[in-house]
């Protein structure tokens, strides 16, 4: 059974606002110290198991949708209900000026609460994964086990080409009244000297959606620039999660490193780190059976 959240339009905010309002809105947001945590679109993979539920969590441009298929099949594999959330300012979910891990985290939490889950397995990958690990690390009597994909606690700055990513995405200007297939070819082309990957360009391009017409960005852009740089560090932490915990990250991608095997030993002690042969940033789609097996194994391990 296949249940599924959506908000209607006009409760999410135009891609297109601009930059002086939000900015507005974040210094009230900031001066009043109140982060009010958002009621973000999912979808519900129903199965049979009492045990905790798998909960998956994307990175940066992405949405619940990157999970679909893969929730199907692990469903199927251990029974237990699957989550896939649209994070703010992504996806379905609400638009916001804040773009915090800690204001991410409230977002899931709250879910969590309305769904009356009262402990799950978290799955990041890349910004998921880091909000995974602030929420672990903030409550981490709701996590039984974490798995994060491809990202370490530490700042990814010097392994990423977000920035130049979102420069371009934002620099793409397409026409009014075109067909999708023109405005997508469109985009393409516009993206292509800055984003060389066609599998990233086309990852990208899922966010391009139709408005009255005119084609736009489904991902917040201005808030993303705006807090790019926090996007890619990481909060600071003194008290570690010790629940079982799993750095799946890609063979070819450098974004767990064993620079980063310190802190990921000070934060979560119970840690394995295992890589995924011939898979980049994308490890759960460059090599989607090896990473189902890597889950349901460690899902297998009994507590420690």
């Amino acid at each position: 059974m296949l249940r599924a959240l959506a908000f209607p339009r006009w409760a999410r905010a135009s891609p297109l606002r601009p930059r002086v309002v939000i900015l507005a809105e974040e210094r009230r947001a900031v001066a009043s110290n109140v982060m009010t945590p958002l009621p973000l679109s999912y979808t519900v993979f129903d199965g049979p198991s009492p045990q905790p539920p798998l909960v998956f969590l994307h990175g940066l441009f992405g949405s619940k949708t990157n999970f679909q298929s893969l929730a199907k099949k692990l469903v199927l594999q251990t029974g237990r209900k699957v989550l896939t959330i649209d994070a703010r300012n992504h996806g379905s979910s609400p638009h916001s000026p804040l773009m915090s891990y800690e204001a991410m985290s409230a977002d899931v939490q709250l879910l969590l609460h309305q769904l009356r889950l009262h402990r799950c397995v978290l799955i990041g990958h890349s910004m998921g994964g880091k909000t995974a690990m602030v929420l672990s690390l903030q409550r981490p009597e709701l996590v039984e086990r974490l798995v994060c994909v491809d990202i370490s606690p530490s700042e990814t700055s010097a392994v990423t080409s977000f920035q130049a990513f979102v420069a371009a995405m934002r620099a793409v200007d397409i026409p009014w009244g075109l067909p999708r297939s023109t405005a997508c070819r469109l985009a393409e082309e516009q993206l292509r000297s800055t984003v060389q990957e066609p599998a990233i360009r086309n990852f990208m391009l899922t966010n391009l959606v139709s408005s009255e017409g005119q084609f736009v960005w489904r991902v917040n852009l201005e808030a993303v620039s705006h807090h790019l740089d926090e996007i890619m560090s990481f909060p600071d932490f003194q008290t570690p999660y010790s629940g079982p915990t799993l750095f799946l990250g890609g063979s070819k991608s450098g974004y767990i490193s064993s620079n980063d095997y310190p802190e990921i030993e000070r934060l979560f002690p119970q840690a394995e780190i295992q890589y995924v042969p011939d898979a980049g940033h994308w490890v759960h789609a460059d090599q989607p059976q090896l990473f189902l097996a890597a889950v349901c194994n460690f899902l297998e391990l009994p507590p420690p």
